[in-house]
């Protein structure tokens, strides 16, 4: 899977978690102060992604951007093929 097709899984999920207009998330929008997310947001963005991708996510990882969640998920997706 392509860093584009992940990108539009993760936006998918996170407009809908976060009842956000598509435009407002970017690779390059912060999580929590540009998507004003709290903590329980991520967590269930998180777990929503980790059922998507049959993959595990640490929420302890130093995720702040959308583009780093991207990047996330496509390196937990790479270490398991």
């Amino acid at each position: 899977m392509t860093k584009e097709e992940i990108f539009a899984s993760v936006k998918e999920v996170v407009v809908e978690e976060l009842d956000l207009d598509e435009d407002q998330v970017t690779l390059d929008a912060k999580i929590k102060e540009d998507l004003d997310a709290d903590s329980l947001d991520v967590f269930e963005i998180m777990n929503e992604l980790e059922d998507k991708f049959d993959i595990q996510l640490d929420v302890d990882e130093n995720v702040q951007t959308i583009g780093d969640v991207v990047d996330f998920v496509k390196k937990q997706m790479d270490e398991q093929a």
